[in-house]
Parts: structure tokens; sequence; C-alpha cells
């Protein structure tokens, strides 16, 4: 297939970039910043492009057979956007240019449940303060995001991860329609999930959540792994 990803350049795209690579795929990469991108290939066209400029957006989805979202923004007070205008542009470029399947990360966090295994200090503190606190801005445009691609009539599906992490190589992971039943999802998972879904009937029109159910860490690993390594 010849596929772009926006948000090329952050942990999960370049994951998926080379994993499509990998499968045979031709890939069109879009970052804003071209220059870091890592991959190099003979079937990789990296594209400097912001998701937030129409034009730009409209160049790298025409003649395309699938699009791909990893887009991924800080967590922060101020109000956010790039999820639903960058969905916007993505799918009016689609609309377009007559490309029919889109699979865009979103995150658990945009319909929180307690976890079976999570206990109080995470379902009754940590989970209410990131999602309805510390990343409330951002939840609030996943979810402008998602009602956006719902309303079309493209060959959609949303997938949302658990909380992400590190792992080198994809395990067995579950995909699990609506709710899943896991606090964690390795990027290496989500990568090969978002490709799998491509060629997968029973995902159109679907929002999936993602986990990861071998070699997850403790909330406490995950902590100082994840959430204070990007301060």
């Amino acid at each position: 297939m010849r596929i772009t990803v926006f948000g090329a350049n952050g942990p999960t795209g370049r994951l998926l970039t080379g994993r499509a690579l990998a499968f045979g795929h031709d890939v069109t990469a879009v970052t804003r910043q071209p220059e870091s991108f890592p991959l190099h290939h003979d079937r990789l066209d990296v594209v400097g492009a912001d998701v937030l400029d129409p034009a730009a957006v409209d160049g790298a989805v025409a003649q395309r057979d699938a699009v791909l979202s990893t887009l991924g923004v800080p967590a922060g007070k101020e109000p956010i956007s790039t999820y639903s205008s960058g969905a916007a542009n993505i799918v009016s470029a689609m609309q377009r240019h007559r490309v029919r399947r889109l699979a865009v990360v979103s995150s658990s966090g945009v319909d929180p449940h307690p976890y079976t295994d999570g206990g109080i200090l995470f379902n009754r503190l940590l989970l209410p303060y990131v999602t309805r606190v510390l990343g409330k801005t951002l939840y609030d445009d996943m979810r402008r995001m998602e009602t956006l691609i719902r309303a079309t009539d493209l060959e959609w599906t949303i997938v949302r991860p658990s909380g992400l992490y590190h792992l080198p190589s994809v395990t067995d992971y579950a995909i699990v329609e609506g709710h899943a039943d896991g606090r964690f999802t390795a990027r290496a998972d989500l990568a090969a999930s978002l490709l799998a879904v491509l060629d997968d009937q029973r995902y159109v029109r679907r929002t999936i959540g993602v986990i990861t159910t071998a070699d997850n860490p403790t909330l406490f690993q995950w902590i100082r792994h994840e959430a204070l390594a990007k301060r």
C-alpha cells in the first residue's frame, strides 16, 4: 500500500514507519522537522509539513491508499487544537482525493474507566487527576477529533492505547472494541496494531483499545521512565 503517516517523527510514528517499510509498503512520513528524521529507505518519502497547514496536508495525502495519524502533543493547561484541527485537514484532503482508509491514535483517557488491576491509588487519584486536570485540554481536543472523524463516511478506525511505554519488540498484544481493561500499551504494539487494522474489515468504523498483556511496568516504573522523563 501507499501510506501517509502524520506525526511520523514521534516515538510511535518512527516505529510505525519502520514497520510499514519492513512489510513492503511505500511510506510518506510527514514531520515538521524532516532533517531530524532518522529513517532512510528507497520506499520512504520524508515530507516537511505541518498538519495544521491544509495545503501541505493535501499534498501529503494525494495518491495515497491509506492515512495513519500518530500525532501527539504535550498535555498542559493551555487550550489544545492540534488533534481536531489536524484531523479536519486530513479528512478534507482524503475526501478531496478519494482516499478511504484512515486510522488515528487517540487515548483511553478520552473515556476513562477504573481498571481491575489499577488499585485505589491509580483508579481514584491518579486517573482522575490526569484525565480531568493535567490532561483536560488534551483529552477534550481528542474527543473533538473523534467526533469529527465519526461524522465522516471514511473507512476510519480510532485506536485508543493506554499508558505508553517502551519495549524492544512487538508482543502478543490485545485489541478490544471499546474499553480495554489494561493500563499500559507498548509503543511497538501500538505501531503494529495500526498497521494490522488497515487490512481488517472488522475494525472499520470502530473504536478499539490496544493493550499490552505481558512485560508491563509497575505504576512507579512507568512514572519514572515515561512521565518524569518528559519533564
